[in-house]
């Protein structure tokens, strides 16, 4: 994470997704949940230039693997569904 993602606000996520809770966590990265509060990942974006990259939790939580890189914050929710 660059400092540049360190010193921004948390912000909501860009778009609503049915299905799915979004929630900031830092500046620049967000929490997806399902609605009964299960944690599947987060989406993070370094700057407005920078993609939206995505992170599934594995089972236990602790670890996550790389989903993918998207342009558009509807598309990078979307592998969460």
């Amino acid at each position: 994470m660059s400092a540049t993602t360190l010193t921004r606000s948390r912000e909501p996520f860009p778009v609503t997704i049915p299905g799915l809770r979004i929630s900031p966590a830092a500046g620049g990265l967000w929490r997806v949940a399902r609605p009964d509060g299960v944690v599947l990942g987060h989406i993070e974006r370094a700057g407005e230039s920078e993609p939206y990259r995505t992170r599934r939790l594995l089972p236990g939580g602790i670890r996550s693997m790389p989903l993918g890189e998207f342009w558009s914050p509807s598309d990078a929710a979307d592998v969460f569904r």
